[in-house]
C-alpha cells in the first residue's frame, strides 16, 4: 500500500474526485488504483468560509515500488504495514480465572481480550446491565429517584456510555492499541467512520448497543459478566491475593484482580485503602457546564451558523491565568445536553452527553480549572474525594437536588439569575435557578470567570450574558492514584490497578488501551485454560 498525505479537498468533494485527486498525486490513471481507504480525515477552516476535507490515504497499485521511486517528497510514502497483535507467551498455569472489577472501558475491553485469548475472565459490575440501566437513569432524570447502584456513573459500560462517546486521545501509541480498540467498537456496531475522523465520537444512543454485544462477545468466548456485583472486600494473605467478596457475602477465589472501578468508586476506594492497597491523592479538576447555541459555535468555527454537509462544530480552549491556575475546556459535546450524573445520595454533578447525530440546539462543555492536593490541605490518599463530596453537597443543596444554573452575567455578579435569553437549557434531569458561584472557593470561581472571559477572544460570544453555567462539574478523572509498578501490579501481587478510576486513564479510548495493556501483561506471565 501507498500513504498518501495532505490530499486536500473542498467539503462537498465525491468519492471519485477523491480518486482522481490520489491518481494526480501519484502520476497515474484512476483505473490503476485498485483500492483506496481512508487513514484520516480533518477538516481545514482556516480561510472560512471556505472549508475543506484534508485526508491521509492509503492506496493499493499494481506498481508500487516503481510508482514509490518516482516521487520527489513526502507526501507519498510506503504505508505502514504495522497492525496490532495480542500476543501469547506465559507459561505459568492459571488456578483460576482472571476476576475483573468494573465494566468500564478498561475492564471491557480487558475482559474482552483475555476472553478471545482463552481466559475465560469473570467480569463483575456493581450497577446493572446496559439496558436495565438505561431505564434506571432516564427515570432518575424524569423523577428525581437516584439508584445509588445504577446511573450515570454505575452500570455496564462506565460513565462513558452516558457521555458523548468520544474516542480521540492523546496517548502515544507505537503498538496500535487505539487502532484495535476503534477495529472492536466497529467490529460490534459502531459507525466506520471512528476508523479515520480526527474527533471520532460514537454517541450514547449507538454506544449502548456496542457495549451489549462486546459483552455477548465474552460471554460467547467463554467469560462470565454478573451484573449486581459490587466487590466489598478482598482476602489478602502474606501480600497475595486469595479471593474477592461480592455483595458481602459470595467469596470468588481467584489470583488475579483487575482494578478497574472507575473514577466515582467511592466506597470501594475506601474499602482498598482500609486493606491497604497503597494509593495516593492526584490532581484533577472541577469547573461548570457551559451552554451556548450551536450556530454560535458553527459560525466561529466553520464562518456559518448552518451547514448540510459538515457536523456540528467543536471546540478545545485553554488558558494559564495570572494567578497559576489553569482553565480549560473539557469533554466538549457539540449538539448535546448537559446531564444529571450524581451517584451518591443528596450530592450533584453534572456531565454533558450527545447523540450520535450531535442534533441538540446547544452546544456544552466543561469549563474546569486544575486542583492539587495542595487545595484539599490533606495529605490522605482519599482527601480528594472528600473535596469533591464538600462541593457536590453544595450543588444538592443549593438547588434542592435540581440542576443549579445561572446566566454568566449573574456569575460575574453573584447573583441568582430569574429568566433565561437566547440560550434555553438542554438537559437531562431538572434545574432551578441558583448562585453556582456560591459553590466554589472564591480562588476557583474567579479562575473560571477570568477563563470564560479570555476564551470570547477565540469563540465570539462565548461570554455573553445569557451563556448558562450549571455545576458542579466534578468528576472529570479520578482523584485517586492506586499505585502500580514496572510489572503493572499493586504491591499487593495479583492485584492490577487500571483504566481512569485508578488514575491511569483520562477517557473511553485510554482507559480501553490501559484495559489491553492489562490483559497483555495477564497474557505474558500466564497460559490460558485449555
Amino acid at each position: 500500500m501507498i500513504r498518501i498525505n495532505q490530499l486536500k479537498l473542498s467539503i462537498t468533494h465525491t468519492e471519485e474526485e477523491l480518486q482522481k485527486k490520489a491518481a494526480k498525486v501519484l502520476h497515474i490513471s484512476s483505473s490503476q488504483i485498485e483500492k483506496l481507504q481512508i487513514v484520516k480525515q480533518s477538516i481545514d477552516a482556516r480561510k472560512k468560509p471556505d472549508l475543506y476535507y484534508v485526508y491521509t490515504i492509503d492506496v493499493a497499485v499494481a506498481k508500487e515500488t516503481q510508482i514509490l521511486k518516482k516521487q520527489k517528497n513526502n507526501q507519498v510514502l510506503k504505508a505502514p504495514e504495522k497492525q496490532y497483535t495480542f500476543r501469547i507467551s506465559g507459561t505459568q498455569p492459571l488456578q483460576y480465572a482472571p476476576v475483573i472489577i468494573g465494566s468500564g472501558p478498561s475492564g471491557l475491553f480487558c475482559a474482552y481480550m483475555l476472553a478471545k485469548a482463552g481466559y475465560k475472565p469473570i467480569l463483575l459490575e456493581r450497577g446493572a446491565s446496559v439496558e436495565e440501566r438505561t431505564k434506571d437513569v432516564e427515570r432518575f432524570w424524569k423523577t428525581g429517584q437516584l439508584d445509588p447502584e445504577s446511573n450515570v456513573q454505575f452500570g455496564e459500560g462506565g460513565a462513558g456510555t452516558f457521555s458523548d462517546g468520544k474516542l480521540n486521545t492523546l496517548v502515544k501509541d507505537t503498538f496500535g492499541r487505539n487502532r484495535k480498540v476503534l477495529e472492536i467498537f466497529v467490529e460490534h456496531g459502531a459507525p466506520e467512520e471512528i476508523l479515520y475522523v480526527n474527533k471520532p465520537h460514537i454517541g450514547t444512543d449507538i454506544l449502548t448497543t456496542v457495549v451489549k454485544k462486546m459483552r455477548d462477545a465474552i460471554v460467547a468466548a467463554g467469560g462470565e459478566v454478573h451484573f449486581h456485583s459490587k466487590v466489598t472486600d478482598l482476602q489478602i494473605q502474606n501480600h497475595c491475593l486469595q479471593s474477592v467478596t461480592v455483595n458481602g457475602k459470595h467469596e470468588i477465589p481467584c489470583n488475579i484482580a483487575i482494578l478497574a472501578i472507575g473514577h466515582s468508586a467511592r466506597d470501594t476506594f475506601q474499602m482498598l485503602y482500609e486493606k491497604g492497597i497503597p494509593m495516593e491523592p492526584k490532581s484533577f479538576a472541577v469547573g461548570v457546564r457551559v451552554e451556548h447555541k450551536q450556530t454560535m459555535i458553527n459560525l466561529s468555527q466553520y464562518g456559518m451558523e448552518e451547514n448540510s454537509v459538515l457536523p456540528a462544530a467543536s471546540y478545545k480552549v485553554a488558558e494559564q491565568l495570572s494567578n497559576g491556575r489553569g482553565v480549560y475546556s473539557f469533554c466538549m459535546c457539540p449538539g448535546g445536553y448537559v446531564v444529571n450524573a450524581s451517584s451518591e445520595e443528596e450530592m450533584l454533578a453534572v456531565n454533558g452527553m450527545s447523540y450520535h447525530d450531535r442534533g441538540g440546539d446547544n452546544a456544552n462543555s466543561a469549563i474546569i480549572v486544575t486542583v492539587t492536593p495542595e487545595d484539599f490541605k490533606n495529605t490522605h490518599p482519599l482527601s480528594g474525594v472528600e473535596f469533591q463530596r464538600e462541593l457536590e453537597s453544595k450543588a444538592y443543596r443549593l438547588a434542592n437536588g435540581r440542576i443549579p444554573v445561572q446566566l454568566y452575567e449573574d456569575f460575574c455578579k453573584n447573583r441568582v439569575s430569574d429568566h433565561f435569553g437566547k440560550v434555553k437549557p438542554q438537559m437531562k434531569g431538572n434545574y432551578a435557578f441558583a448562585n453556582v458561584r456560591s459553590i466554589f472557593p472564591e480562588e476557583i470561581a474567579h479562575s473560571i470567570e477570568k477563563g470564560i472571559e479570555k476564551f470570547n477572544d477565540k469563540i465570539c460570544g462565548f461570554s455573553h450574558d445569557d451563556t448558562i453555567l450549571s455545576g458542579i462539574e466534578s468528576r472529570t478523572s479520578s482523584p485517586v492514584r492506586i499505585l502500580r509498578g514496572k510489572t503493572l501490579t499493586s504491591e499487593v501481587s495479583g492485584i492490577y490497578p487500571c483504566g481512569e478510576g485508578a488514575g491511569y486513564a483520562g477517557g473511553i479510548t485510554s482507559a480501553a488501551m490501559d484495559g489491553i495493556k492489562i490483559a497483555e501483561k495477564i497474557a505474558e506471565i500466564y497460559n490460558p485454560f485449555d
